[in-house]
């Protein structure tokens, strides 16, 4: 259900020849697991970025294979544009987007970096997170010189490349790899025309923040008269009123009474924090990993903030909107709503969502589709066009179109009835597990975050989320069990008239065995999970849903009986008496807890009925 899904976006040094592009491209559509999401090339940059997304293995052949294509294509030593390059592909970036860690993705970037150098004959740097060194992580710093200065470059020790030979490639160049987050362009639409107005907010906004001016103008900072300038002995806050003697002065008092570093906010704006006089004193914005600007949109007949966030699990989209929302308001204005351009990582939406839920005061325990659609709804996504979660949202939790749990209820219950052996009891095992967890849900939710219930609400509100998670688990069993039977059946059916071949039939069917064993234990350990949820339900929850919980925990319990039924019955032709011995003690163990809590759960129930 949580797919794993990783977004590339290389960035190709041609920009004019589209059929070379196309060539390049044409490696990434013909991997499978891949789906390329956009071309944008620019002639006078002469460059091309191409963005695609794909599971682990998919992504990783794509790049490699792109990056192959190019360095076979394009000539760096006749290249010309006006963007920063020094390679045939200059730069390709790793995205976690779904299902996937950091470090994960760090460990791909390496991956294809080592066959890049070591394959191709190409210099490879590892950048931002992958780097190697502090120095390196700034794609600008390792682009200096850019092509024409590797020649030079290669041979100095410190600019040994992390992959690939310490020697000048003249058609390819050099190449930089590395995972970065993933980038939001994000507009805020504010109900005016003037442009002023959205910059003056963008500014306290955005990382980089703004010139300080003085004497302070409010609502509308810009309409300060005079912009403060660094002189010689006069150092000036741009905060408050401060002017130290020296830049250090003015730095140390950055530091201990506004808690920043001015040093880093100088070199944001480009000034040289040694010698700053003449340059405008810079007064700090509001968010790092923000960067924003004003414009006005003919096309929707209002102004807009318009925001790119670099790091969305530092500061997401919540964050902005809701100070954009207060800083509107200062001014007169009103935010009537925002726009994601292109798509959004489902985990930055889903944060959004629960952040508003809370904001509410009403539980995160509920289905996925409902916490997006908070968050849409809250930001105002559906303001000046359309938002359609699914066309719109990377990684969104889904299921193949012709999955169980896509069937109608009376279709699936008709398929269960067939002759065919699955999905049998393990898919409905899972299917009472996760109608078990939902049931605790529901209760939890009816009594939490009402009139009277602030002392059983974070009890209630954590029972609900974990409750919602152990159904995702379940609800994505019942496709799982009935695909590890399917599999063990498809290995039975290799053939087997060869001495390797019976040899590789046998290792296919015992792989096959021990996944349809494990599938249908995680069953009853997360239906185990559900009776417990239900556990907590029974004795915090409503009394009129009572018998509610009581028919979750006897249905999870059904969920956990038949999971183990299954394990017992694929265990006997494994051949692993290890494997077969461990798994009947964890069997066994597992029954009793599950029958012992509930026994504990309905004794509970009846006795509230009684």
């Amino acid at each position: 259900m949580h797919e794993k899904l990783i977004e590339c976006v290389p960035n190709f040094s041609e920009g004019r020849n589209m059929d070379i592009i196309k060539q390049i491209t044409a490696e990434i559509e013909k991997v499978e697991g891949v789906k390329l999401l956009d071309v944008d090339p620019g002639a006078d940059m002469n460059r091309t970025v191409v963005t695609f997304i794909g599971n682990p293995e998919g992504v990783k052949e794509a790049a490699f294979n792109a990056i192959k294509k190019a360095s076979e294509l394009i000539d760096m030593s006749k290249h010309h544009g006006s963007h920063p390059r020094m390679g045939a592909t200059d730069v390709c970036p790793f995205v976690p987007v779904s299902g996937v860690t950091t470090e994960e993705c760090i460990e791909i970037s390496k991956e294809v970096a080592k066959r890049v150098g070591e394959e191709l004959k190409i210099p490879v740097y590892l950048y931002e997170k992958s780097a190697t060194s502090p120095e390196r992580e700034n794609l600008a710093f390792i682009r200096q010189g850019e092509y024409e200065a590797l020649p030079e470059k290669l041979k100095k020790p410190e600019w040994k490349p992390d992959y690939g030979p310490a020697e000048f490639n003249p058609k390819a160049g050099a190449t930089v790899i590395g995972v970065r987050e993933f980038l939001i362009a994000y507009n805020i639409s504010l109900n005016t025309r003037e442009k002023l107005h959205a910059t003056d907010i963008a500014f306290e906004l955005r990382e980089k923040g703004r010139s300080a001016r003085r004497p302070v103008s409010k609502p509308f900072y810009y309409k300060g008269t005079n912009i403060l300038k660094y002189k010689k002995g006069e150092y000036p806050c741009g905060e408050c009123d401060f002017i130290g003697k020296t830049i250090q002065e003015t730095i140390d008092h950055c530091k201990n009474v506004h808690n920043y570093d001015l040093t880093e906010l100088l070199k944001l704006n480009g000034i040289d924090p040694a010698k700053p006089e003449g340059k405008s004193v810079k007064k700090r914005g509001k968010f790092k990993y923000c960067k924003a600007i004003g414009w006005l949109v003919k096309e929707y007949d209002r102004a807009q903030i318009s925001i790119n966030l670099t790091n969305y699990k530092v500061t997401s989209m919540h964050h902005v909107m809701e100070e954009a929302r207060k800083l509107a308001a200062e001014r007169g204005l009103v935010v009537t709503g925002s726009e994601i351009v292109g798509l959004v990582p489902y985990p930055a939406l889903l944060e959004t969502g629960k952040y508003y839920l809370k904001k509410q005061g009403r539980s995160t325990g509920v289905p996925i589709k409902d916490i997006l659609e908070t968050a849409v709804q809250s930001l105002g996504l559906r303001d000046v066009s359309d938002f359609v979660i699914e066309e719109r949202v990377l990684g969104l939790p889904k299921f193949e179109k012709d999955a169980l749990v896509e069937m109608k209820l009376n279709d699936f219950i008709d398929e269960v009835s067939r002759e065919s052996p699955a999905p049998g009891g393990g898919s409905i095992a899972a299917l009472a597990g996760a109608l078990g967890a939902s049931l605790s849900s529901m209760v939890s939710n009816l009594t939490a975050n009402k009139r009277g219930s602030e002392k059983v609400d974070d009890i209630l509100n954590d029972a609900a989320d974990k409750a919602q998670e152990i159904k995702n688990k379940l609800v994505k069993a019942i496709d799982d069990d009935t695909n590890a039977f399917n599999a063990f059946m498809d290995a039975k059916r290799l053939p087997a008239k060869t001495v390797e071949q019976k040899a590789e039939r046998e290792k296919a069917m015992l792989e096959g065995l021990k996944q349809a064993v494990m599938v249908p234990f995680n069953t009853a350990v997360q239906s185990m999970e559900a009776i417990k949820i239900a556990g907590t339900v029974v004795e915090y929850g409503n009394p009129n849903s009572i018998t509610d919980v009581g028919v979750g925990a006897q249905i999870a319990y059904t969920g956990v009986k038949g999971g183990i039924y299954n394990v017992l019955i694929n265990l006997k032709d494994i051949s692993d008496e290890n494997f077969v011995k461990e798994m009947k003690e964890k069997c066994e163990r597992l029954e009793k807890e599950a029958k012992s809590a509930v026994e504990k759960v309905l004794s509970k129930v009846e006795s509230r009925i009684n």
